[in-house]
C-alpha cells in the first residue's frame, strides 16, 4: 500500500505496526524537516529527500512528524513481510538525500533511492529486496529500468503525464495514476513524459512474497490470531515507547 501526500501539521500521533515495514521517501521539493520518533529509540530529523525505514517486524510504535512551518511532500509505503520475518525485532534504516546516486541522461534525471537499476546500486540495503526509484522525464526520451528476476513492480505518476511502455505496448498514466507490472521479470520497462513540462514519477519493485497474510489496521500478521496477539501486547505496553 501507498500514500502519496502533503503534511503541514503533525495527523497521526503515535501508533504502532507490525509484520510489515513502513517506509517514508520525502521528495525533494519538501520544505522543512519532518520529525521521527519511534520505540527503538530513535528521534531525529528526516530531511527532503531522505528515505527512512522502519522494519516493524514483531511491533513497534513511531511518530513522524513536521517540524512547524514545514511542508512535506513524499510517500509512504507499507512494505509486507515473509513469515519468517513477522516475529523478528523491529530495525531501521535511515539513507540521506546525498548517498543515494543519480542517474542522468538526455530528458531524464532519476534518484536510485534503494536497490539497483541501470548498473549502480545503494550502498544502503534493506530487510527486503526492494528498489525504488524517483525521477523526472521530459517528452524528448526515455528512461529505462529492467525489472529484477522474480520481483513485481509498480509506476506512479507523482506531477504531469507519462507514458510507460512495457511488453510491446505504450500506457499512459495522468498524474495521480500508477499501474501494477506483474510478471515482467526481466524486462526492461521504459517511461517518457508526456507534459509541456518535465514530469514527476515513482517506481517501487519488490521481490515477490507469495504468502497469505491478515492485515489489520497498521498490522499486517500471518493470522488472525497472530494479530490478535499483537493488539494485545500493544495494549499492554509491551510493543516500547517513545523517546
Amino acid at each position: 500500500m501507498v500514500d502519496h501526500y502533503t503534511m503541514t501539521e503533525p495527523t497521526f500521533g503515535a501508533h504502532p505496526h507490525a509484520g510489515l515495514s513502513a517506509v517514508t521517501v520525502l521528495f525533494e521539493d519538501t520544505h522543512g524537516k519532518f520529525n521521527n520518533r519511534d520505540s527503538l529509540g530513535n528521534d531525529f530529523d528526516i530531511n527532503p529527500g531522505d528515505l527512512y525505514w522502519l522494519n516493524a517486524g514483531s511491533g513497534a510504535i513511531h511518530d513522524e512528524a513536521p517540524r512547524k512551518g514545514a511542508s512535506i511532500h513524499g510517500l509512504q509505503i507499507f512494505v509486507n513481510l515473509p513469515v519468517r520475518m513477522k516475529h523478528q525485532a523491529p530495525s531501521s534504516l535511515h539513507v540521506k538525500r546525498e548517498d543515494m546516486p543519480t542517474l542522468k541522461g538526455q530528458g531524464y534525471r532519476v534518484r536510485l533511492v534503494l536497490g539497483q537499476s541501470n548498473g549502480l546500486e545503494t550502498d544502503a540495503v534493506s530487510v527486503w529486496p526492494v528498489t525504488i526509484l524517483d525521477g523526472f522525464v521530459d517528452q524528448t526520451s526515455a528512461f529505462e529500468h529492467r525489472i529484477q528476476t522474480g520481483f513485481n513492480a509498480w509506476i506512479y505518476s507523482v506531477e504531469g503525464d507519462i507514458e510507460v511502455h512495457v511488453r510491446g505496448e505504450w500506457l499512459t498514466l495522468h498524474q495521480g495514476e500508477s499501474s501494477a507490472i506483474v510478471g515482467a521479470e526481466g524486462e526492461a520497462v521504459a517511461i517518457r513524459g508526456k507534459s509541456s513540462s518535465s514530469s514527476h514519477f515513482a517506481v517501487l519493485s519488490g521481490e515477490t512474497i507469495s504468502e497469505n497474510f491478515v492485515q489489520q489496521g497498521p498490522f499486517a500478521m500471518s493470522t488472525q490470531l497472530e494479530n490478535d496477539e499483537v493488539v494485545a501486547r500493544y495494549n499492554a505496553g509491551e510493543l516500547g515507547r517513545l523517546v
